[in-house]
This record gives C-alpha cells, sequence and structure tokens, in this order.
C-alpha cells in the first residue's frame, strides 16, 4: 500500500500532518512525516535494549527498533509463560503487542505529551509453547486526540502468531500530569 496524507486537516499531535503509515515500504521520508524518536539505533549494528517499564522487565521484552510511527518488540516464549493447557497465556501475547503498539504510538507526540490505550483486541491464530516472538507494530492513523495502531507478532519461522490493533489517546496538559513515561535515554534525548 502507498503511503498518502489522510487530510489535509488531520495532524499528528506535534503539528505535522496524520498520514497512513501502514506500507513505508520504499522508505523515503515525506515532508509530512516526523522525525523518528530514535529509541534504538537502526540497522544490522543495532543493539536491542530492555523495554524499561516494570512489566517488559518481567517479561525481558526487548526493543528492537522504533521510530516514525513503528515499533518492534522481542519476547522470549518458554514454559514459564504457559496457561493451565500448556501453550502460551494469551495476556502475555497482549502484553508484547501493547508494549510495542504503545512505543509506536509514542514516536508520533510531541514533547510534553504521553498516551493511554483505550481499547485493544487481539486476535490469536496460532499456539505457540517455545519460540522467539517479534510485535511489529505500526500507527495506521495519529489524529489530534485519537489514533489507531496495528500489531503483528511473528515467530522465529515467520509465521503470524496473532494480530492486534489498539486505540490510543493523547494525553496533554493536565490530563497528562503524573504518567511519567519511562523509555531508554534516547528516547529522551540524553
Amino acid at each position: 500500500m502507498n503511503n498518502f496524507i489522510e487530510n489535509n486537516h488531520d495532524k499528528f499531535a506535534n503539528g505535522q500532518f496524520s498520514r497512513d503509515l501502514r506500507g513505508n515500504s520504499d522508505g523515503a521520508e515525506s515532508e509530512t512525516q516526523r522525525d523518528p524518536v530514535n529509541v534504538v539505533g537502526q540497522g544490522p549494528d543495532a543493539t536491542p535494549e530492555e523495554f524499561p517499564a516494570p512489566i517488559g522487565k518481567l517479561l525481558g521484552l526487548m526493543i528492537t527498533s522504533s521510530g516514525a510511527g513503528r515499533a518492534t518488540v522481542e519476547f522470549e516464549a518458554s514454559a514459564r509463560y504457559a496457561n493451565p493447557a500448556g501453550t502460551l497465556h494469551g495476556g502475555v501475547l497482549c502484553d508484547l503487542a501493547d508494549a510495542a503498539m504503545g512505543l509506536a504510538y509514542l514516536t508520533t507526540l510531541a514533547k510534553g505529551e504521553t498516551l493511554t490505550t483505550i481499547e485493544l483486541k487481539i486476535n490469536f491464530l496460532r499456539p505457540v509453547w517455545n519460540a522467539k516472538l517479534r510485535a511489529e507494530a505500526r500507527v495506521v492513523r495519529a489524529g489530534k486526540v485519537v489514533g489507531l495502531v496495528e500489531c503483528d507478532i511473528l515467530d522465529e519461522r515467520q509465521r503470524l502468531v496473532a494480530r492486534a490493533s489498539s486505540t490510543c489517546m493523547t494525553l496533554r496538559g493536565r490530563l497528562a500530569e503524573g504518567r511519567q513515561l519511562t523509555m531508554p535515554g534516547s528516547a529522551l534525548g540524553k
């Protein structure tokens, strides 16, 4: 799918135009695309970073890339995270997808803004026992207040394990107070 500006009146919270970010296959930047938040270095020499929130640390989530409305988070599934049937618990897949989608949405926000997830939907498509999973999230649309994010979770054989979507809300001013984002130092410009 080609990138396009959906509506010249819809903007990212930082004042840039909203756009469909699902098919950025050519890698070319448009003048309407916000510069990415460089959470993790890109390319073959990039070093994964531990997801900074306590739940990310508990699960061992690793951020492998993020920026320009996209994020990739990896997770090592094992029997430790099994449900009573012996397969990976669906809540863990939700945590993985939510982490990746929240990080992707974060790249569309301006300084001083934060976010919250107001809806999350997931389809479980394949059982998992032990696997290295990769959640690839992309912002479909970032409006001034509400945005839509999608995420595919793939196993090491590139098989689709789950597909999720999330509605995120941008919080500013009083609504953002007390909601401290815990992100790697590079995301905060340090």
